[in-house]
């Protein structure tokens, strides 16, 4: 991209879908919508999708998407406005909502507990609350593998950012947390994000009716935990309420009482949510395909009976299993929104000031050049080849990329690491899965339907090492 140079004419190309239907088809089928839009239109097109406050431009291009993530407040401005669609459940405090250096400061305030020390300290908690969920599931009974990494997310979650293991407090917020996440598991209940219509409180007996009450149940426990901690603060604490609420800004000031909801909140959903769904692809793929599970195997027992949490987040071939199932159907579909400031050219297409951009990250990843046959799942590719930031990007780029990835990534490695190490699992059924929106994202649409055949013993790990 060079603005010195003579500007092309060509705005990016429209699809020919009437609006009213690509907006149907953004929220009823996301990865047909996109795969169709870029077999006409390969690197850039203009799209008439609902969620952003108008039309977007998806590129897909790892340099333009590189250009365009790191000239964030010149060329390319991050405003927390197009973020609106998720208002409702963050709120209007949160730090995807805020802008420059408001921004910039919050992200710094809430980085620390994600890296270090604090990390290593939730390897054990991992491992313990995996162990758990699965220790409860009966012998060769069905099982939704979404639903149980659901409740090990959100267990690890609750304790990690408040601190909460029982309690009536613990119990309420877990419940409400789930059935909130729940109203918008399908393309038609994600559709009450999209359109603000459709936002109506008609009762308590109403879909957007019921997400009204549960989340003024949920702010009033949050709240409540709050106005606890600072009558009663206890310093040795390492739960990151406890850590935002003893953080100061560069003037000396706290984060206010909404503030520290709004963080609780975006850091709950966007960390139990998101971390849930990778975990039941990677379940799903790893016995989809037998050979995966076996060398993973392989490598695991490599580390011995009793490895150490960093050893397991270190293996070459876990990793790449990850990034493949992260690859293949990311979770996030888009980067956050870039307005444009002044006139720029882009792939050989004209952008004008307040055209909203967006990195595709899907598409990126689906891209041949980068993944040959992508729709084959093969973690290999990782091992043979090392990928730039804005190749592979399952956790977005620049001022707005995920603060989570590191903890998300430890948990998805070691629960994954935990449950083929100690438990036989198969698949219910032959029919594969494909992803399916569920809210801002996508999930396995079935769930991931698996069953329970055994507990695995030391000795099968101990001969798959010798068979190696």
């Amino acid at each position: 991209m060079n603005t010195t140079m003579q500007l092309p004419d060509s705005l990016p190309s429209s699809l020919k879908t009437p609006a009213w239907l690509q907006q149907l088809q953004w929220i009823g089928d996301p990865v047909s919508y996109m795969e169709t839009a870029a077999r006409q239109h390969p690197e850039i097109f203009a799209a008439s999708v609902v969620g952003f406050g108008g039309g977007l431009v998806f590129v897909n291009q790892p340099q333009a998407i590189q250009a365009m993530l790191t000239n964030d407040r010149k060329t390319f401005l991050a405003p927390g406005c197009t973020n609106r669609i998720l208002t409702p459940l963050l709120g209007e405090s949160a730090v995807i909502m805020l802008d420059g250096d408001r921004h910039k400061r919050r992200r710094q305030l809430l980085m620390p507990p994600f890296h270090g020390e604090r990390m290593r300290a939730y390897g054990q908690l991992i491992g313990e609350l995996t162990t758990a969920a699965f220790d409860q599931l009966p012998l060769d009974q069905l099982f939704s593998a979404r639903s149980v990494t659901q409740e090990i997310s959100l267990n690890i979650i609750m304790q990690a950012v408040f601190g909460l293991s029982e309690g009536d407090r613990f119990q309420q917020l877990k419940q409400l947390l789930a059935s909130m996440a729940d109203l918008f598991r399908s393309p038609l209940s994600s559709s009450f994000l999209f359109f603000n219509s459709l936002q109506k409180d008609l009762g308590a007996w109403s879909p957007w009716g019921k997400f009204v009450r549960d989340r003024e149940h949920i702010d009033s426990l949050i709240y409540a935990e709050i106005a606890e901690r600072r009558l009663q603060p206890e310093g040795d604490r390492i739960d990151i309420l406890s850590l935002l609420m003893s953080a100061r800004d560069e003037s000396g000031q706290p984060l206010t009482d909404q503030e520290l909801r709004d963080e609780l909140m975006t850091l709950l959903f966007a960390g139990h949510e998101t971390t849930a769904t990778a975990m039941s692809w990677a379940l799903y793929w790893v016995h989809h395909q037998p050979a995966i599970r076996e060398r993973l195997l392989q490598e695991l027992a490599t580390l011995g009976d009793t490895p150490e949490p960093t050893d397991i987040f270190r293996l070459p071939y876990l990793t790449a299993v990850c990034n493949e199932t992260l690859r293949i159907y990311p979770v996030a579909m888009l980067t956050f929104p870039r307005v444009v400031q002044e006139p720029i050219a882009m792939l050989g297409r004209r952008l004008e000031p307040g055209d909203m951009v967006v990195g595709c990250i899907y598409l990126v990843h689906q891209r041949e050049d980068l993944y040959p046959n992508p729709k084959q799942f093969r973690p290999e590719r990782f091992l043979e080849r090392q990928f730039t930031p804005y190749e592979f990007m399952p956790f977005g780029g620049g001022v707005r990329r995920c603060i989570g990835e590191a903890l998300a990534m430890f948990e998805m490695k070691l629960a994954l690491a935990t449950i083929l190490s100690r438990y036989e699992l198969a698949l219910a059924d032959t029919q594969p899965e494909f992803p399916r929106r569920r809210g801002v994202t996508l999930a396995p649409a079935r769930g991931v339907k698996m069953v329970l055949t055994g507990l695995r013993s030391r000795q099968e790990s101990a001969l798959a090492v010798e068979m190696a």
